[in-house]
C-alpha cells in the first residue's frame, strides 16, 4: 500500500511476516498507528489519527515531499502501538515491498487451499508414499522425521493450524468489509448531514480501494486454483485405478535398470492360461523357499489352508525350511487334511539351516534323500520323489556366499554332481527339478544386472555353469519358454524393501526334461503371496 498526505507528504508501507510489522513514514513528525496484529493483512490496515499527529488524510503519492526527515522505529509491545519514523525510501522501493507482499499472501492462500484439498480427503494422505509426504512437508517447512504415521500427523497438524489462522483472517476481513460498507452507507447520509470529516472520508476511500484490489487478486487466484484443482481431480480420477493397482500389485509395473523395448512385466491375472479341462489328466506342483517354516506358520497374515484351497496343488515342494530333525514330527501333525505324504531332509552339519521337503496328496513310488554323495548331503539340500510318470526333485542349491567364498564349490562340485544325478534319473523317467537354484540366468532375470556382476547368484561363472550343466544338458526353463520377454521375479531382499518396488531376482525355477517340455500347460509365479523373501512358483503338467 502506497499513500501520501496532501499536506505533509506521508508515505506509508507495511509488511507483515511472522507477526512483525514494519511501517515506513516520511512524515516530518511522529506518525502513530494503533493496530491489532491479527488484523494486519494486505489491504486491511485502518489508519487512525491519534493525538499529536499532523497527518490530515491519506491519498495518492503524486505530491510526495522528499525533504522529510525520519527517525528509527520505536515499538511499544504492551499495547501493540507502533511509532514509525524510518529513514526515507523511494516510492519504487516501497512499491516493490508491496508487490512482494501480495505474492507472499497469494502463495500462502494457495498453499492452504492445496493442503485443504489433501487434508479433507484422508485417503489421499494415506496413499502418499513416505517420500511424497517428506516432499510435501519440506514445502511447508514441516518436520520430516519419524515413521509414515508421524509424517501424516505432522502434515495434518500443520494444516489444522493454517486453516484456523486462515479462518480467523477471513472472519476479520469479512468484519472489516462489513464495517466499511456501514461507513460507506453512512458516508452518503453524512454528505447530506455534513458530519464526516475530510480525514475520515479519505481513510475510507484509501482502504476500500486497497481491499477491492486485494479481493480482485484473491478472486482471480481462487479461480485459477479451482481450475488447477479440477484438472488435478480429473487426472487423479482417470489414473486412480491404475495407481491403486500398481501400489497393491507392484509386480505389474516393469522394474528393470536396463529394460529392452519388447519386455513386459509379469501379471499372473492376465498371463496364465485357462485351467486344464477336467477330462485331461494332469498334475499341479508348487515350490516355495519359505525362509524358515516355523516362522512362516506363526505369521497371522499367512494361511496354509487358504493357499491350498486357492491353488489346489497336488504336490508342494519346500526349501530352506530351517528345521531340525526333532521338529519334523510336530510339523507333520499340523499338515492339512489330504496331504498325508510328506518327506523331510534337514541339515546335520549346521542346525537350523537349509532343509527341503515334499508334501503330496499323491503317494510317491519311492523317495531318495540327497545326491548319495556325503560331501553334498550333510546340509539337507536335496530330496527326490518318484511318481508314475516322472521324478520330482526339490532342491536348494548352495549360495556362493559373501565374498563368493563358496563359488568354486558351487560351480566345480555341486552343479556338475547335480547335473549328473539328474541325467542318471532321466534314463528311466523324465525329471523335474524345482526350487531355489540361486542363479539369475539372464539380465532379464534381475532388476540391476550391471550392479550385481560380482554378486552371488549373478556372477558370470554361476550363469555359465547353470547353462552348461542344466540347459545344455537338455533341461528346459519352463517359465522362460512360456514367457520369453516377461520380467518376473521370485525373490526380493528384505534389507532394501525391494518387494514394494518390485526390484528383485528370479532365482526359483522349474526345469524339466526336454521330453515333457511340450506337456507343460502353465509355468507361473505367485508374487502376491507373502511371508518369505521368496514367493511360490507353480507348474501344471499334462500327463
Amino acid at each position: 500500500m502506497v499513500v501520501q498526505n496532501h499536506m505533509c507528504g506521508v508515505v506509508i508501507c507495511y509488511i507483515l511476516m511472522n507477526n512483525v510489522l514494519i511501517l515506513l513514514s516520511s512524515d516530518c513528525s511522529e506518525y502513530r498507528v494503533e493496530v491489532t496484529l491479527k488484523r494486519l493483512r494486505i489491504g486491511a490496515l485502518i489508519c487512525r489519527n491519534p493525538r499529536g499527529v499532523r497527518c490530515q488524510g491519506l491519498c495518492s503519492s503524486s505530491n510526495m515531499n522528499n525533504s522529510s526527515s525520519i527517525q528509527p522505529v520505536v515499538v511499544d509491545s504492551s499495547n501493540l502501538q507502533l511509532i514509525c519514523e524510518l529513514p526515507f525510501l523511494t516510492e519504487l522501493v516501497v512499491a516493490l515491498f508491496c508487490l512482494g507482499l501480495a505474492k507472499l499472501e497469494t502463495t500462502r492462500k494457495g498453499r492452504i487451499a492445496e493442503n485443504s484439498s489433501a487434508s479433507n480427503n484422508p485417503d489421499t494422505i494415506e496413499r502418499m508414499t513416505v517420500q511424497e509426504l517428506k516432499t510435501k512437508l519440506r514445502s511447508i517447512r514441516g518436520s520430516t522425521k519419524g515413521s509414515k504415521r508421524d509424517l501424516i500427523s505432522a502434515f495434518k497438524k500443520f494444516f489444522d493450524e493454517e486453516v484456523d489462522d486462515s479462518q480467523e483472517i477471513d472472519e476479520d476481513e469479512d468484519e472489516e468489509s462489513h464495517k466499511l460498507n456501514q461507513v460507506e452507507g453512512g458516508k452518503s447520509s453524512k454528505r447530506k448531514a455534513k458530519r464526516l470529516s475530510i480525514e475520515q472520508h479519505t481513510e475510507v476511500t484509501s482502504t476500500v480501494s486497497v481491499v477491492k484490489g486485494v479481493k480482485k487478486r484473491a478472486k482471480k487466484t481462487t479461480k485459477d486454483l479451482n481450475i488447477t484443482l479440477e484438472n488435478s481431480k480429473s487426472i487423479e480420477n482417470g489414473n486412480k485405478n491404475d495407481i491403486l493397482e500398481h501400489e497393491a500389485e507392484p509386480w505389474t509395473v516393469l522394474a528393470h535398470k536396463k529394460p529392452q523395448k519388447e519386455w513386459v512385466p509379469y501379471n499372473p491375472k492376465t498371463m496364465r492360461p485357462p485351467a486344464v479341462n477336467g477330462d485331461i489328466k494332469h498334475v499341479k506342483i508348487m515350490s516355495w523357499n519359505v525362509n524358515g517354516l516355523r516362522a512362516l506358520l506363526k505369521l497371522e497374515s499367512f494361511s496354509a489352508l487358504e493357499l491350498a484351497q486357492r491353488e489346489d496343488f497336488d504336490v508342494l515342494c519346500l526349501q530352506e525350511t530351517k528345521l531340525q530333525e526333532k521338529d519334523v514330527e510336530a510339523i507333520k501333525q499340523r499338515l492339512l487334511e489330504g496331504y498325508d505324504n510328506s518327506f523331510w531332509t534337514c541339515s546335520v552339519s549346521k542346525l537350523g539351516y537349509s532343509g527341503t521337503a515334499i508334501i503330496s496328496r499323491i503317494p510317491p513310488l519311492s523317495v531318495k534323500y540327497g545326491l548319495g554323495i556325503p560331501d553334498h548331503d550333510s546340509e539337507g539340500r536335496l530330496l527326490t520323489t518318484e511318481f508314475e510318470s516322472f521324478y520330482l526333485i526339490s532342491g536348494y542349491v548352495p549360495n556362493s556366499g559373501d565374498g563368493l567364498k563358496r563359488l568354486s564349490y558351487r560351480i566345480t562340485d555341486w552343479d556338475p554332481s547335480l547335473s549328473n544325478y539328474m541325467k542318471e534319473l532321466e534314463k528311466s523317467k523324465p525329471v523335474i527339478l524345482t526350487g531355489d537354484l540361486n542363479c539369475a540366468h539372464e539380465e532379464i532375470d534381475i532388476y540391476n544386472p550391471a550392479g550385481n556382476k560380482r554378486s552371488a547368484g549373478f556372477t558370470i561363472e554361476e550363469r555359465t555353469s547353470f547353462e552348461e550343466n542344466f540347459l545344455k544338458k537338455g533341461f528346459v526353463d519352463t517359465f522362460r519358454k512360456h514367457h520369453p520377454n516377461v520380467v518376473g521375479y521370485t525373490y526380493w531382499g528384505f534389507r532394501h524393501g525391494g518387494r514394494k518396488t518390485n526390484k528383485g531376482w528370479r532365482l526359483d525355477y522349474f526345469l524339466v526334461s526336454e521330453s515333457i517340455a511340450e506337456n507343460v500347460h502353465d509355468s507361473y509365479i505367485l508374487p502376491d503371496v507373502g511371508g518369505s523373501d521368496h514367493c511360490p512358483i507353480g507348474l501344471v503338467l499334462k500327463l
